[in-house]
């Protein structure tokens, strides 16, 4: 059962084609990546999921809502929650209170979002005494932390990452990478992250594709990707094994 599809998807600006009929089905729970070189469209890709970009042709759907209805159907956006690349806490904010921001969005009351806030800080493995803190007084590895049990609190249908690993060191990034995979394993929900960094595909997912030209070239098992038969995707595979350090 197909939890997103990709129907037929266009965008451009100013006349150039970043979208060129993205056609791609997702299934119910499934973790799935989206590589391709920076600049292929990825980010525009997941804006239009979110209907932050409107859609030149094609549609979205997720359990059959179209986002071209979303203004009319709330239940559409709600679905969602996004682990953004830079984080995004507020830096005037607590890391408790950016936890909390969420779930005041929908109608929790003070004891409920603190409840929540801390059950979920306690999650991703931080401690009571960060919580008071600012993101700017805590590392990158606990400001990524901080910012997936933001994204989790919400309780989403589908989890999103947007480059997840930007910016940490090797040894942070590995660590990250499990904790995001025990969190979408425990949580049982689908998951849908795009990175130019194949290691966290062949960690992370069930399936990949890759965006090259505008347009899906191809869909399947990261480990089938150096044996496919496209020589785009087979180069992409090996090239970045080559460039790629330890990391994870």
């Amino acid at each position: 059962m197909s939890k997103i599809i990709f129907d037929n998807v266009h965008k451009k600006f100013n006349n150039i084609r970043v979208l060129n009929g993205v056609s791609l089905e997702i299934a119910d729970r499934e973790v799935h990546v989206i590589l391709g070189r920076s600049g292929c469209g990825k980010s525009v890709l997941l804006k239009c999921l979110l209907g932050i970009m409107s859609l030149d042709r094609g549609d979205i759907l997720v359990d059959d809502l179209s986002v071209k209805r979303k203004r009319k159907c709330k239940d559409y956006i709600r679905k969602f929650s996004i682990l953004f690349q830079g984080n995004a806490l507020f830096d005037s904010m607590t890391i408790r209170e950016n936890v909390e921001f969420g779930l005041r969005q929908i109608n929790y009351n003070k004891s409920e979002c603190r409840i929540i806030a801390e059950e979920k800080l306690f999650a991703v493995g931080l401690e009571k005494r960060v919580f008071d803190l600012y993101p700017a007084e805590i590392s990158g590895g606990m400001q990524k932390r901080a910012a997936l049990a933001r994204a989790i609190a919400i309780e989403p249908e589908v989890l999103l990452f947007d480059e997840p690993t930007s910016g940490l060191d090797p040894i942070t990034s590995g660590i990250i990478c499990h904790l995001l995979k025990d969190t979408v394993t425990n949580l049982r929900i689908t998951c849908l992250a795009i990175t130019h960094d194949l290691k966290v595909a062949e960690f992370l997912s069930d399936r990949s594709s890759i965006l090259n030209d505008g347009t899906i070239i191809w869909t399947g098992k990261t480990e089938k990707m150096k044996h496919c038969g496209d020589e785009f995707v087979e180069n992409f595979y090996h090239a970045s094994h080559v460039i790629l350090g330890a990391g994870i």
